[in-house]
Parts: structure tokens; C-alpha cells; sequence
């Protein structure tokens, strides 16, 4: 396999892996992982990005805690808004190809709440990885570092397909800033972004099972000459 190839599977093999074993990742693996990371590039090379690794204890109080919100239905405060405020053709389609792609993979019917809430809350159990990197911005940075800040993310799960992990992005652990920020000590001067759980797959998990199509390039590319 040569250079090209090797890139493009790393690519290609990322997607959101929602079930993992318990097997841990070593410190060393996501030192190595987070600096190859850290070559994204930056506007003026200003590097936005803050990370927290979450393991251990500390990782269990945090799904505790998030796991307690989610059960007893607390109103969800994300400090900005990921999704449009407003859906439209074709992306409220393409969401929703995608939402009920993975619930026809694992059962779940429609207007089941239930069985949706059990499994939006997974994502507060990290679906079971035993490392979780949670991202925070500071808020007086513009869209240019947001943007950068996307590019890092990538090259995070890029590089950990590389090293045979899988990851998991999860806007989800936005969702409560004030457990995040207090559990991990992050200051109001900073937005928290979202989360990566990574780890290795549970090939076993039926979850794991579901991949959503992607779009052809007639339907994202304009040539010009």
C-alpha cells in the first residue's frame, strides 16, 4: 500500500463508532495521536484548541453525572447552536436518513421515545470507551478559529484510525456546559465545543453495524474552466 492509499483509508475507515470495548488506550497512544493532531493548520498559526482527557474515575463521575441530567430530563443548554435553527431540503432529508438508518439498525420504531431516549443517552456513557477528549474554545475567538478548530477534530480521528483506534464526535456532550466545565474545571471565559470518545471497537455491537450513505460529487462539486 502506498502513501496515498494509506491516507485514504484512514479516511475512508473514519466513521462514528457508537460501541466499544473496555480495553484501554495507553497515554503514550494519545499523546502521539493528539500531537500529530496539532499540525492542522490555523489562521496567523494562533492553534484554538484546548483539550481535556478524560479517563479513569474522573471519566466515570462525568458519565454519572451527564447520564444523571439526560434521565431526569433537564432542559439541555448548549452554549451555541450546532444545528440550524430553521431545517430545509436536503439537509433536514439527509438528517433524517441518518437518524432513522441507525434506529432501523437496532430495532428502535418510530414514535418509540423510550427506546430513543435510552439510546441518545448512551452517548453519555461515551458508548462505552474508555477515553473521552472533551474541546473547549475561548469565546472571544471568531468563525476562522471555529473553522480551525474543525480541522484539528478531523486530524484527532484521522490519526487514531491510523494507530487501529475508532472515535465517536459527539456535539451531545455540549449539551450541559456547567457539568462539563465543573467536573474538568473549565473557566466561563471558554465555550465547550464537543466531545471525541475513542477507543477500540466492539465489533459485536450492533450499532456498529449502520453506515449512512454519503453524497455523490455531482451533488457538492461545480468544476469552472
Amino acid at each position: 500500500m502506498n502513501e496515498f492509499d494509506i491516507v485514504v483509508d484512514a479516511i475512508t475507515s473514519r466513521r462514528s463508532v457508537r460501541g466499544f470495548l473496555p480495553e484501554p488506550v495507553g497515554i503514550d497512544l494519545i499523546n502521539k495521536i493528539l500531537a500529530t493532531a496539532s499540525y492542522a493548520p490555523s489562521g496567523s498559526n494562533i492553534q484554538p484548541w484546548h483539550v481535556h482527557v478524560v479517563m479513569g474515575e474522573k471519566r466515570d463521575e462525568l458519565s454519572r453525572q451527564l447520564l444523571d441530567a439526560h434521565n431526569r430530563k433537564r432542559p439541555e443548554s448548549r452554549e451555541y447552536d450546532y444545528y440550524p435553527v430553521n431545517w430545509r431540503s436536503p439537509y433536514i432529508e439527509r438528517r433524517r436518513e441518518t437518524g432513522w438508518g441507525l434506529y432501523e439498525t437496532l430495532g428502535i420504531q418510530k414514535g418509540d421515545r423510550q427506546a430513543s431516549a435510552q439510546q441518545h443517552g448512551r452517548n453519555y456513557s461515551f458508548f462505552g470507551a474508555p477515553v473521552v477528549l472533551i474541546f473547549s474554545i475561548d469565546n472571544d475567538l471568531q468563525q476562522g478559529s471555529w473553522l480551525d478548530y474543525g480541522m484539528f477534530l478531523q486530524n484527532i480521528m484521522v490519526a487514531a484510525r491510523g494507530c487501529g483506534l475508532h472515535t465517536c464526535p459527539q456535539a451531545a456532550l455540549a449539551n450541559y456546559p456547567d457539568i462539563v466545565k465543573s467536573q474538568l474545571g473549565i473557566d466561563d471565559g471558554r465555550t465547550v465545543i464537543c466531545g471525541i470518545s475513542m477507543g477500540y471497537e466492539d465489533t459485536d455491537c450492533l450499532a456498529n453495524r449502520f453506515r449512512p450513505p454519503r453524497i455523490g460529487l455531482d451533488e457538492f462539486v461545480t468544476f469552472h474552466s
